[in-house]
C-alpha cells in the first residue's frame, strides 16, 4: 500500500480500490485470503472492503463455491471515464475514416504511468491475431502506440519512464536494452511515426503517430494493427503510415477548435 501522510489522503478508500483492481484475467474469482494477499492488506480490512463493495453491488459471491468476484457494476467507472473524455468523442469519426481507408483495425490509446490504455477501437472485418479490448493496457516501451507517444517527450523524460518500467522480453523481437529503445524513439521523432514489428505479440504489428494537445505535449497515439500475416513492415510503412500521420493531425487539429 502507499504510505500516504497527507491528513485528505483516505486510506479505506485506497484499500477498496486496491481490493476492486486485485481481480484479473489470473484472478477472476478468490476467497477472502486470496483477496487480501492479492490487495496487499491484511485478512480484517479485505473482510470490512468486500462486505462494503458487495453491499454496492460492485462484487458478488457465489452461492456454492463462496468465492468473490466482480459484476458488471464495476464496468460503469470505466464508462463514465469514456463518456466524459472529449478526446474519445473527437477521435472516433476519424479512426472510423482510417478503419476504411486502410481495411485494418485502428484504435486510439492514452498513457497511464509507463503503459497505454486502449479507450477507442475500430474492428476490421478481416482477421486480427490479438484481441485488445477497451481498458486493455500494454507497455509504453515495446509498442507502436508507445514509441510514438515517448517520441513526443523529451530524453530526459523518455529515460525517467524506461527506468520505471519492467523492460522484459515478450518475444525475440522485443527490444529491452534502453539505449536501443531511445535510438527507435529518434528514429519516429524523425519519420513522425512509429512501428513495432513483434515485439509485444508474434504475428502482431503496428503503425502508431502521436496526438499533441494544445500545449504542444502527446495526450494519446492512434494505430493501425498490421498483421504480419499480410503485411511486410515496407508495405506497412509505405502505404499505412501517412494516413495514420494524417489522422493523428486531424484529431489535433480539431482538438484545437473545441
Amino acid at each position: 500500500m502507499n504510505d500516504n501522510d497527507n491528513a485528505l489522503f483516505n486510506q479505506s478508500l485506497e484499500k477498496g480500490l486496491a481490493v476492486l483492481r486485485a481481480f484479473d484475467a489470473q484472478r477472476r474469482t478468490m476467497n477472502l485470503a486470496e483477496v487480501a494477499e492479492a490487495a496487499g492488506i491484511n485478512k480484517s480490512s479485505a473482510q470490512r472492503m468486500i462486505h462494503t463493495l458487495e453491499a454496492l453491488g460492485y462484487v458478488r459471491k457465489h452461492p456454492q463455491t463462496k468465492r468473490f468476484q466482480l459484476t458488471p457494476r464495476v464496468m460503469e467507472i470505466g464508462y463514465n471515464y469514456l463518456a466524459a473524455d472529449t478526446l474519445v468523442d473527437v477521435a472516433n469519426p476519424f479512426l472510423a475514416e482510417l478503419a476504411q481507408i486502410t481495411g485494418e483495425t485502428t484504435n486510439l490509446t492514452e498513457p497511464d504511468g509507463v503503459e497505454m490504455v486502449y479507450v477507442a477501437r475500430f474492428v476490421a472485418p478481416k482477421f486480427i491475431p490479438i484481441h485488445m479490448p477497451i481498458g486493455s493496457r500494454i507497455p509504453m516501451y515495446c509498442t507502436g502506440s508507445g514509441r510514438a507517444y515517448l517520441s513526443a517527450l523529451e530524453d530526459g523524460e523518455v529515460r525517467e519512464l524506461l527506468a520505471a518500467s519492467e523492460l522484459q522480453r515478450h518475444t525475440q523481437q522485443t527490444l529491452v536494452d534502453p539505449e536501443a529503445i531511445l535510438a527507435q524513439v529518434s528514429m519516429t521523432r524523425a519519420k513522425g511515426y512509429a512501428i513495432n514489428n513483434e515485439e509485444l505479440f508474434l504475428g502482431d504489428m503496428t503503425i502508431a503517430a502521436p496526438i499533441l494537445g494544445s500545449q504542444g505535449r502527446p495526450v494519446a497515439s492512434v494505430h493501425v494493427v498490421a498483421p504480419t500475416s499480410r503485411w511486410t513492415q515496407a508495405e506497412a510503412e509505405r502505404r499505412l503510415a501517412p494516413a495514420v500521420i494524417e489522422c493523428a493531425r486531424a484529431i489535433r487539429t480539431s482538438i484545437r477548435t473545441l
